[in-house]
């Protein structure tokens, strides 16, 4: 194979290593959070109610299914994140780092009925 072609199909390879999808980190623990389209909202880990979890890397993979819900944790010592926004609707990954203490999911415009809680240990 001439080196022109040898440094082609590595530029190649190299740009598919760039543009591929992020895969959760293997020593996080995936969890799967779901608002809407209703008015529900849920966290489940390998299909099951999510009611207490492990100190450390938490990938969390929230399905918003409607515009006007989002996907909102608060935990312990000021700890918030929003995330997804109001107006988004798809699927988001995002991995934290969650230290022992109680937290809260909830839905922001609909906090009062669309909310769950789980503890971390």
């Amino acid at each position: 194979m001439s080196s022109k072609i040898w440094m082609t199909a590595a530029a190649a390879a190299a740009l598919a290593l760039v543009v591929a999808p992020a895969a959760i980190p293997a020593s996080a623990t995936k969890v799967n959070g779901t608002v809407g389209p209703g008015f529900t909202i849920g966290l489940t880990k390998a299909g099951k109610k999510v009611t207490k979890l492990t100190a450390g890397k938490l990938t969390f993979v929230v399905s918003d299914k409607a515009s006007i819900h989002n996907f909102a944790l608060d935990g312990p010592n000021g700890f918030e994140k929003k995330l997804t926004d109001v107006s988004f609707k798809g699927t988001k990954t995002i991995t934290l780092t969650l230290k022992k203490g109680t937290y809260k999911f909830y839905c922001e415009p609909h906090e009062s009925t669309m909310f769950g809680n789980f503890k971390v240990s």
